[in-house]
């Protein structure tokens, strides 16, 4: 195994849809690269990368700028490019099916009508990959998902942010150091 790891969050580019809850793939890939103090981005099959080390393992950290509905092709070049196993990619990105502050990491699965994970399992051509799921909650009433998505965070849910945003880093860690199954059991279910 080697000791490079593929960490992706998935979310649109843009200031536009910055503070979104369809780029909370993108702000935890921040809040790693705050807390592993990452230097030196560059773009890169087409998304714009960072690596820092922790405790002796290198974590790439990149946030794919195609569009959530093209991220496959980010996926799919970094992999390639850095010929890490899929076993040490993991892929964050936010999830209509979970309440705000749940985190769910899974081996494999199918898209759950996230864009950027079908492109992503199109592009690799497999299921079986590790996801960081970030819960951001069902639409109210019947607002349309898409809408829903493309809207920024309530105040009260900026609030509840950091702390999700610290658990899934802390998630991630768990990941690189002990493994898939390691971070399952300790972190899958809601923000303490």
């Amino acid at each position: 195994m080697t000791d490079t790891f593929l960490i992706i969050g998935l979310g649109n580019p843009g200031r536009e849809y910055k503070d979104t809850r369809h780029n909370i793939g993108f702000m935890l890939i921040d809040q790693i690269a705050v807390r592993l103090n990452a230097q030196g981005m560059r773009l890169q099959s087409k998304a714009i990368v960072t690596s820092a080390l922790y405790q002796e393992r290198k974590i790439l950290l990149a946030k794919p700028q195609t569009y959530m509905n093209l991220s496959g092709q980010s996926v799919q070049g970094l992999l390639h490019f850095y010929k890490i196993p899929t076993e040490n990619l993991i892929v964050a990105h936010d999830d209509l099916d979970l309440p705000l502050g749940t985190i769910r990491i899974r081996a494999s699965g199918g898209p759950g009508g996230q864009r950027g994970m079908a492109s992503t399992i199109e592009q690799l051509g497999t299921k079986d990959f590790p996801r960081l799921r970030l819960g951001i909650g069902r639409p109210p009433g019947r607002m349309d998902p898409k809408d829903y998505v493309l809207q920024s965070f309530s105040k009260d849910d900026m609030t509840l942010l950091p702390a999700v945003l610290d658990r899934a880093a802390d998630a991630v860690f768990e990941f690189v150091m002990k493994g898939l199954n390691a971070a399952m059991n300790k972190f899958n279910g809601v923000a303490s």
